[in-house]
């Protein structure tokens, strides 16, 4: 058995990819910067007028009192007006991600969620609005300098500038959000996704056989849902000191319910529940952490709504089979199917199910296919990639990208009645139709 691109788990990777598909995670982490910086410049701000007094300098400590009072009639505009902005920014940002989910498919909507420049400007619009609440507290009426004990010089500025870095992200994040309903950036953004979880996943051939006979079986109790993810460093580390190896029963993507098994146990007795306990994750919808299908299965949705007869967009087909296509190229000379993971000793200790070659073809093309016989554009797409992914495949990984191109010829000459236009359409085009 080979292992050739195995790379050992990170034990934080599934906590931080769980964080990256909330929303709320940056806002919170804002929050408390926020109150840390205020504190830091507030002592600031009373250190310098602490030291003027000391020093007598009671002129240039009114004319700080002077430029502060002025300061404040804009940290209050700040302050009141910073929550009606973020209220119609996001409003608008919030049509924009339902047109794209419309469009394309609901599953964009992910996109939208994790994506760091949202997060980014969420966090600092709300951090200017509560800043500038904090900056506000620390005004004082008194505007004698030798009985004054703080003027917010400093953070009057702070104010400002986050007001400046509010616009700027403004400005960046309304371009990334228009990007968002428009295709090619999506599909981009799904296929640099799927690649980076192709990079991160450990490969090798092989299959359970070998591993001894199953001593038990782990089910699940938690909620129903999908298998999101599977932290390997700790189902890895809890094999070990059972001395036994774990092998994973469903596959990432797939729906578990409570009382199915999803851990079968070979060499030993079934460690104790308190080491598996977090070693699966379930969720509502899959993710693109360890799921290295999830791609394909959003490309080919976007793919099939272009189709449909109420949308007849066969252009974005073409530019979802394009990406299918770059990502299949990718993987026609890597090891697919079950993945070994193991300690730092060099055993087994994990064993888990991916999907192989076969898999994928299917997923990327079985039900475009079935859609494609009105549609020359995307016939011809098809078959040129096929014609490029049998170029690039080794004999043993040719017969699914064979079945599918003679399934797509016979498909289009019962549904084209028209020699010419039979021809036409099964003549290989990369573009489809120029």
């Amino acid at each position: 058995m080979s292992d050739r691109g195995y790379r050992r788990p990170r034990p934080l990777s599934p906590l931080r990819e769980h964080l990256r598909d909330t929303f709320w995670s940056a806002p919170t982490m804002g929050f408390v910067c926020v109150f840390v910086l205020w504190l830091g410049a507030s002592a600031v701000d009373e250190e310098i007028v602490a030291v003027l007094q000391r020093e007598e300098a009671y002129d240039e400590l009114g004319s700080l009192i002077a430029f502060v009072q002025d300061a404040k009639t804009i940290v209050t505009t700040i302050s009141s007006a910073m929550m009606t902005f973020i209220g119609v920014v996001f409003s608008i940002s919030l049509v924009a991600v339902q047109m794209a989910s419309g469009q394309l498919t609901p599953r964009v909507v992910r996109i939208f969620v994790r994506s760091r420049i949202s997060k980014l400007t969420l966090t600092v619009f709300l951090a200017t609005f509560l800043f500038s609440l904090l900056v506000l507290t620390s005004y004082e009426s008194e505007a004698d300098p030798r009985r004054v004990v703080s003027v917010p010089l400093l953070q009057s500025m702070l104010t400002l500038v986050l007001v400046g870095l509010s616009l700027l992200l403004f400005v960046v994040y309304v371009s990334a959000t228009l990007r968002l309903l428009q295709v090619g950036p999506v599909v981009d953004k799904i296929a640099r996704d799927s690649f980076r979880v192709l990079g991160r996943m450990p490969r090798g051939p092989g299959g359970p056989e070998g591993l001894g006979p199953e001593t038990g079986r782990v089910v699940h109790e938690g909620r129903a849902g999908v298998l999101r993810d599977v932290n390997t460093a700790r189902l890895v580390r809890a094999a070990r000191r059972q001395d036994v190896v774990l092998r994973l029963i469903p596959r990432i993507g797939d729906f578990v319910v409570p009382g199915t098994p999803v851990l079968a146990v070979h060499g030993g007795a079934v460690p104790p529940r308190s080491r598996l306990r977090y070693g699966v994750s379930v969720g509502v919808e899959r993710t693109l952490h360890q799921d290295l299908a999830f791609g394909l299965r959003q490309l080919s949705d976007i793919a099939l709504r272009a189709l449909s007869t109420s949308v007849n967009d066969p252009t974005t087909a073409v530019q979802c089979l394009d990406r299918s296509i770059q990502f299949l190229a990718a993987l026609v000379h890597l090891p697919l199917g079950t993945v070994h993971h193991r300690d730092r000793s060099g055993r087994v200790r994990l064993v888990q199910e991916g999907p192989g070659w076969e898999d994928l073809v299917d997923l990327a093309f079985e039900e475009i296919r079935w859609c494609v016989a009105g549609s020359p554009q995307v016939s011809r797409r098809l078959l040129a990639g096929l014609g490029d992914l049998l170029l690039l495949a080794p004999e043993e990984r040719k017969q699914p990208l064979v079945r599918h191109r003679a399934l797509l010829v016979q498909a289009v000459e019962r549904a084209v009645p028209v020699a010419a236009d039979r021809e036409f359409a099964l003549l290989p085009d990369r573009q489809g139709i120029g």
